[in-house]
């Protein structure tokens, strides 16, 4: 069973399955995991391997780095709320 690890396009279908769980939770959980198998895709394709706990380590290490990468873009965006520093009630 984890032999089937080693075929990119099951990587492809655990993104597109990552990717409808994103759609039906609230957040961005799912999101980085998700960018994370499309990478693992690619890679599996180019470098074929058959070590299937090195493949899920690289997953690992891919997914947090997509995940520290997402949270660098989406903190940058401002939500456009105003900041009150100043009460109206005071002289």
């Amino acid at each position: 069973m984890a032999a089937y690890l080693t075929l990119w396009w099951v990587w492809i279908c655990i993104a597109l399955a990552l990717g409808v769980l994103e759609l039906l939770t609230p957040g961005f959980i799912f999101l980085a995991f998700g960018l994370g198998a499309i990478i693992m895709a690619g890679l599996v394709l180019v470098l074929p391997t058959g070590n299937v706990p090195a493949l899920l380590a690289l997953f690992a290490i891919l997914s947090l780095l997509v995940w520290i990468g997402l949270r660098y873009a989406f903190r940058r965006q401002s939500s456009g709320a105003r900041i009150i520093t100043r009460d109206i009630n005071e002289n």
